[in-house]
């Protein structure tokens, strides 16, 4: 075993661990771990926005469903299946790996066995000769069900139903076999091409009460008790009701926007991947969700031409690692939401994409083009220092700029220190502060006594 996890401080100690690249903690107690990661996206967001405690898992192992291993020989011409050292294309044998299904890595074990025994030989990127390149396991916890994923160099699979009897028998759990082809000189795992030899070519598993077709390529969360609380603080942070239009942005197979829809008026996915789609759509009629479209695009693209004439309430975005694209965030600038919930695995890049959103001097600057000089503008700046004369600085970019608005943790301090201030007042005192705050002008007579009547109807007077 490569991994061993102690119960008493949730550590995880890894043999591999240095080599493989993949846990940054190992070694290092759970609730430490959580401390660090809290410092961390703190620190990015401090001046932007306040971060909640880190809700953790009560046991932080075992939770992958979704297990990866390239295939290669060790020196004694053995397979071995493991991953990548950092930065190279030297296999690290993996066995027992801590995070992921115990359940995959036993299948894992048998696969080796039975390459070794059908002499499969390990695809050479180089000469582009060999059979086995990779192997994708894939698991749904709530439905038990299984899908193997073979991604071999070429279409021809020798010995395949013998194999796929020995498979079937030594790992009963497994419901569908699928051969991938991958012959490409590529860092992509999965080719374009795959052939279902046993079963029906995809998983189920259940997710927020409902009930999601798993394919092959397609994106789903590799936590799903994780993604669970994640979900419902998303939904809960977005303030969806009945009226609303919401747009689920990189929606993968539909899993948060069909969580979502129960909540909305209607929901709008939109994904990249052609297959996920697919399944978003059938996961939409599996759960009877009636209030929901996909469609296949580019988030960015779609957002553009989306932004031209129509409206959308809440958008709910979880780009890749890599962050949204700059097309996609001035299009959701310009769609003006009532509220943006942005999901990420990966909050350096989220801590760019808000930044830009959230208006500061710099990034408005970097990101004014000519297609906005001659719009009305609303700015609202985010920058903790003051800067002189900004609105005649901002004004060599905008021809038509609205108002300048200053949103900061100070202006945040004065707004609650006002707010405590106008609860002091009677209502016609507050109103009347209010109303002079934003006109910059106080209520003339006709004005008083007009709000001074609905007072007195309203038995507030």
């Amino acid at each position: 075993m490569s991994g061993k996890y102690i119960e008493e401080d949730k550590t995880i100690t890894c043999s591999v661990s240095n080599d493989c690249g993949g846990c940054c903690y190992t070694k290092v107690p759970y609730d430490k771990t959580l401390s660090l990661k809290q410092k961390h996206v703190t620190e990015l967001f401090r001046g932007v926005a306040e971060c909640e405690k880190i809700t953790g898992m009560y046991r932080p192992v075992c939770y992958r469903n979704k297990v990866h291993a390239a295939v290669g020989t060790n020196r004694d011409g053995r397979i071995i299946t493991g991953t990548y050292k950092e930065g190279t294309h030297k296999i690290i044998p993996v066995d027992g790996c801590m995070i992921e299904d115990a359940q995959s890595e036993n299948i894992l074990k048998e696969l080796r066995r039975l390459f070794q025994s059908f002499k499969y030989q390990p695809y050479n990127e180089d000469t582009k000769r060999g059979f086995i390149r990779h192997v994708l396991i894939r698991r749904g916890f709530s439905t038990d069900e299984t899908m193997v994923v073979l991604v071999t160099g070429q279409v021809q699979f020798p010995s395949k139903n013998a194999f796929i009897k020995e498979l079937l028998k030594a790992c009963p759990s497994v419901t569908t076999i699928v051969q991938n082809i991958n012959n490409m000189s590529t860092s992509m795992v999965l080719g374009k091409r795959n052939i279902v030899i046993y079963g029906k070519g995809y998983i189920e598993d259940v997710l927020c009460s409902n009930r999601f077709r798993i394919s092959p390529d397609s994106f789903y969360q590799i936590n799903v008790k994780q993604t669970e609380k994640l979900y419902k603080a998303a939904i809960k942070a977005a303030g969806i009701n009945k009226n609303d239009t919401v747009v689920d942005a990189y929606c993968g197979i539909g899993t948060i926007g069909i969580t979502a829809a129960k909540y909305a008026g209607n929901v709008i996915g939109i994904e990249l991947n052609p297959k996920a789609v697919e399944d978003a759509q059938v996961n939409a009629q599996i759960n009877n969700i009636k209030n929901i479209r996909f469609f296949e695009g580019d988030a960015g693209d779609f957002l553009v031409e989306y932004a031209m004439n129509k409206k959308a309430d809440v958008v709910i975005m979880d780009p890749p690692r890599s962050g949204s694209d700059e097309a996609f965030l001035k299009s959701l600038i310009k769609i003006k939401p009532r509220s943006i919930v942005y999901i990420s695995c990966n909050p350096d890049t989220q801590i760019r994409d808000v930044k830009k959103l959230t208006g500061y001097f710099d990034d408005i600057i970097a990101s004014a083009d000519e297609e906005l000089k001659n719009d009305y503008v609303s700015i609202t700046l985010r920058d903790e220092e003051i800067i002189p004369d900004v609105k005649k600085k901002l004004g060599a970019y905008f021809d038509y700029i609205l108002e300048v608005v200053v949103d900061n943790s100070e202006t945040r301090k004065i707004m609650l220190e006002d707010v405590g201030e106008l609860k002091e007042m009677s209502p016609y005192d507050a109103f009347d502060t209010f109303f002079e705050q934003l006109t910059d002008r106080k209520m003339n007579d006709a004005e008083s006594e007009l709000f001074r009547e609905i007072l007195s109807e309203v038995g507030e007077e």
